[in-house]
C-alpha cells in the first residue's frame, strides 16, 4: 500500500525545507550583524538592510515555511485518506512553481523590486505565480481528500485545508494592483483602506500561513511521534471552528494610534483577546497528547523539539493578544518588543514544530530505520533553544527599554532621550540577538549535516 502513495514530491520539499532554512537564518544573521555593524553593507545597494530584511522574511515565512506545510500536508492527507496524491503532474508543477517564486523574489528583493507591503513585496508577475501555484496546490489537496477511503476527515487536514483555501483568497484580495511597467505596479486600493487590507492580509498570513497549518503538522506529528491519540479530538474541533472564526478580525491591531477609525481598532483589539482562548486550547491539546508517555521526552529529541513547540506557540499566542490592547501597544508599537514577539513565534514554534516534522519525515521518505545521528539532533535541540531564548530575551528587553525611554518626559514637557541615546542603549541586546541567531543557524547546519548523511548512508532499510 505504502508504494502507492506519491513521496517523491514530499521528498523534495522536505530536502528544500532544510536548505531553505539555512539560506533564509543566514540572511537574517547577517542583517542582525548589521545592525550592530552598519558598513557591513559594504555601500552595496543590494546588500543594504532594507533591501535584505524583505528577503529575509520571506526565505523565512515562504521558502522554509512554505516547503513544510507543502511537504507536510501532501504527506498526511495521503495516509489519513488512503490514497495516493490527486493529480501528480499538478503536484510536480506545486513544487517546481514554488521553487521558481522562491528563486524570483531573491532576486527581485536585493535588487529594490518591491511593492512595499509587509510580507507580500513581490511584484505582480511572481504575485501571479504564486496565484497559479496556490490554485493548484488546492486542487491537488481538496482533489485528495474527495477521492478518500475513509469516511472521516481526520482534523489535521481541516487545518490544512482552512490554511490553503484562507491564503488563497488573502494573497489575491490584497496583491489586487495595476501594473505600469514589467516590474511596477499600484495597488487598487488608496491610503487607509490600503493599511486595513495588507494587515488583514498580514496577520492573516499569520493566522493562517504561520498558525493554521502549523497546527495542521502538529495535530498529525504529535500523535504520531508519541504513539497515542490526541488528548481531545472534541477539543480539536472546537479549537479549529474557534480558531479560524476569530482569526480573521484581528489585522486591525498592527495599525493602533494611526488614521484607522478607532472602531475598527478597537474591533481589533477584542478579537486579538478572544484569540487567546482557541490558541490555548490547541496548546493545551497537543501536550496533554502525552499524558502516560511524558517519559519519551527522556530519550525522543523530535518529540522534545514538538513539544517545546507547543509550549513556545501557547506563549507567543499569550503575548500577541496583551500587545493587541491598545495601552500595551502605546508601550510596545515600533519597538523591538514586536521583533521579539514575532521570532518567539517563528523560531519557537514554527521553527520548532517544522524541525521535529522533518526529522520524523526523512528516514521514512528515503527508507532507513532512522536518523544518521540521534545525539546530534538532541545536540541541535538544546543549541536551538538557547539561541530561541537569548534572541527573544534580549528583544523583549531592549523593547520595553526602547518603549520607556521614547515615552520619557521632563517636567518642561521636553524629551528626557534622544532617539540617538535610546539606540546607543539597545546595541548590546543586538548582540546578544546575534549570538542568538548565529546559534540557531549553527542548529540548522547541524541539521543539514544530519540530513545528508541519512540519505546517503550506505543500505535502504526496508519500510
Amino acid at each position: 500500500m505504502t508504494n502507492t502513495y506519491n513521496d517523491k514530491v514530499v521528498a523534495q520539499f522536505t530536502v528544500m525545507t532544510v536548505v531553505w532554512g539555512i539560506v533564509g537564518m543566514a540572511v537574517g544573521v547577517l542583517i542582525a550583524a548589521q545592525l550592530l555593524w552598519p558598513a557591513l553593507n559594504f555601500d552595496i545597494p543590494w546588500l543594504s538592510y532594507g533591501r535584505l530584511r524583505p528577503l529575509h522574511t520571506n526565505a523565512v515565512i515562504f521558502a522554509f515555511g512554505g516547503s513544510a506545510l507543502f511537504a507536510t500536508s501532501y504527506w498526511c492527507v495521503q495516509r489519513t485518506c488512503q490514497v495516493p496524491l490527486f493529480a501528480p503532474k499538478l503536484a510536480a508543477f506545486t513544487f517546481w512553481g514554488w521553487m521558481a517564486v522562491i528563486v524570483a523574489a531573491a532576486i527581485t528583493l536585493p535588487l529594490g523590486i518591491t511593492q512595499g507591503k509587509e510580507y507580500a513585496e513581490l511584484e505582480w508577475p511572481i504575485a501571479i505565480l504564486i496565484a497559479l501555484v496556490w490554485v493548484s496546490y488546492a486542487i491537488v489537496f481538496f482533489g485528495t481528500i474527495v477521492k478518500r477511503k475513509t469516511p472521516h476527515i481526520y482534523v489535521a487536514n481541516w487545518f490544512f485545508g482552512a490554511f490553503i483555501l484562507t491564503v488563497a483568497v488573502l494573497h489575491i484580495v490584497n496583491n489586487l494592483a495595476m501594473p505600469v511597467s514589467l516590474w511596477h505596479s499600484y495597488p487598487i486600493y488608496s491610503g487607509t483602506v490600503d493599511a486595513m487590507v495588507q494587515w488583514w492580509y498580514g496577520h492573516n498570513a499569520v493566522g493562517f500561513f504561520l498558525t493554521a497549518g502549523f497546527l495542521g503538522i502538529m495535530y498529525y506529528f504529535v500523535p504520531k511521534q508519541a504513539e497515542r491519540p490526541i488528548y481531545s479530538y472534541r477539543l480539536s474541533i472546537v479549537h479549529f471552528w474557534a480558531l479560524i472564526a476569530l482569526y480573521m478580525w484581528a489585522g486591525p491591531h498592527h495599525l493602533h494610534y494611526t488614521a484607522l477609525p478607532d472602531w475598527a481598532q478597537s474591533l481589533g483589539m477584542v478579537f486579538s483577546l478572544l484569540l487567546l482562548a482557541p490558541s490555548w486550547g490547541g496548546m493545551i491539546n497537543g501536550i496533554m497528547t502525552l499524558s502516560g508517555a511524558w517519559h519519551k521526552l527522556r530519550t525522543d529529541p523530535i518529540l522534545k523539539f514538538m513539544i517545546v513547540s507547543l509550549s513556545f506557540y501557547g506563549m507567543a499566542t499569550f503575548e500577541g493578544p496583551m500587545m493587541g490592547i491598545k495601552t500595551v501597544n502605546a508601550l510596545s508599537h515600533y519597538t523591538d518588543w514586536t521583533v521579539g514577539h514575532v521570532h518567539a513565534g517563528a523560531l519557537g514554534w514554527v521553527a520548532f514544530i517544522t524541525i521535529g516534522a522533518v526529522y520524523a519525515l526523512i528516514p521514512k521518505l528515503f527508507g532507513r530505520e532512522r536518523m544518521y545521528s540521534v545525539k546530534a539532533i538532541d545536540l541541535h535541540f538544546w543549541i536551538a533553544t538557547i539561541g530561541v531564548v537569548l534572541y527573544i530575551s534580549a528583544m523583549w528587553i531592549a523593547g520595553v527599554m526602547q518603549g520607556l525611554m521614547w515615552r520619557a518626559v521632563n517636567d518642561d514637557g521636553t524629551l528626557t532621550y534622544t532617539f540617538v541615546e535610546a539606540l546607543n542603549a539597545t546595541y548590546p541586546y543586538y548582540a546578544v540577538r546575534l549570538l542568538g541567531g548565529l546559534l540557531f543557524l549553527s542548529g540548522m547546519l547541524l541539521m543539514l549535516w544530519n540530513m545528508l548523511k541519512t540519505i546517503y548512508s550506505e543500505k535502504p532499510h526496508e519500510a
